[in-house]
């Protein structure tokens, strides 16, 4: 085993295609497809699954991605300690579900780097599952996603089956997001008898469109007039144009959202949690951390008890 199989192995995995990654590599597939092959036969596992549509990690792979991560950050280290003029770039991947102020803990990461500081980081605002998926392939470090009483039970299962730890943030009440100038915008507060009448709002979930994996609290209630929709900017477009309506947490973050957008509490009131995962093979890296303590502060900001560290989580219920 060299390190240079490593990786080799470790840019495969990231891709999740030989062809990409040879083609990031400037090497030619076959010699790409071998490496991986020779480290196969070496320690006697079978790290990717190969079909028609591509490639995957095997169980056995995600296990040898979080050791091969790790010798190669170790290199990373032993270089930038001991090779002079040698930079080393700060990494972070997050995945998240589509929050203004996971997008907003994200830039003040990025915004209290050093202005010396070389950094690679990816922001995925994106699907319960491809979150999921992420945290455990190693993709993302860490996942942003709500827990409340209806997909409790599956999450729980879910998180334990892929290897995942979950992390409280904060809890708030379901509220709904609709145009300041929707006829229902007056009230102090709505039922989902009183929105029956207007288009749904929901951010599309894929194949896994399981009512678990929604984004939205009372996803499972029958509508009449539903749009799914792929991203954020494309969901406050049609608030004000159709008269649509979402049901998501309360926080309106005006830097990244319409201002002509509102919040107004959901009746009966329906509690949701906000928390974050973590790959349970993995130990959190300082920028991982350091985007976790802006969640908090921005959360604190807004007036809600944080919870991190606490063990206050709905799924121990």
């Amino acid at each position: 085993m060299t390190l240079q199989q490593l990786k080799y192995f470790v840019k495969i995995a990231e891709c999740g295609s030989i062809t990409e990654a040879a083609q990031e590599l400037f090497i030619a597939q076959p010699s790409l497809s071998s490496s991986v092959k020779m480290l196969e036969a070496e320690y006697g596992l079978s790290l990717f699954n190969r079909s028609a549509r591509g490639i995957a990690l095997t169980p056995e792979g995600s296990e040898f991605l979080a050791y091969a991560r790790d010798i190669l950050e170790k290199e990373d280290s032993l270089n930038e300690h001991f090779l002079e003029g040698r930079v080393h770039k700060r990494q972070l991947a997050v995945s998240t579900h589509h929050y203004a102020f996971s997008v907003t803990a994200f830039a003040n990461t990025v915004k209290n780097l050093n202005s010396s500081d070389e950094y690679n980081f990816t922001l995925r605002e994106t699907r319960t599952y491809e979150i999921l998926d992420d945290v455990a392939s190693y993709r993302s470090e860490i996942g942003v996603l709500f827990v409340s009483d209806f997909n409790r039970k599956p999450l729980k299962r879910v998180l334990e089956d892929l290897h995942l730890s979950y992390h409280p943030l904060f809890n708030t009440k379901a509220h709904v997001f609709i145009s300041k100038n929707h006829p229902l915008a007056v009230k102090s507060f709505l039922t989902l008898e009183e929105l029956m009448k207007y288009p749904y709002l929901s951010f599309e979930q894929g194949v896994y469109n399981a009512f678990y994996f929604s984004e939205e609290v009372f996803s499972e209630v029958a509508r009449s007039k539903v749009i799914h929709v792929s991203d954020r900017a494309t969901i406050f477009n049609l608030m004000a144009q159709v008269n649509g309506y979402t049901v998501s947490t309360g926080i309106l973050h005006n830097d990244l959202n319409k201002e002509d957008i509102v919040s107004v509490p959901l009746r009966p009131a329906q509690d949701i949690q906000i928390g974050w995962i973590s790959n349970k093979k993995a130990v959190p890296s300082r920028e991982a951390r350091d985007f976790v303590d802006e969640l908090c502060n921005i959360i604190s900001g807004y007036g809600y008890k944080v919870l991190y560290g606490d063990a206050e989580s709905m799924l121990q219920s």
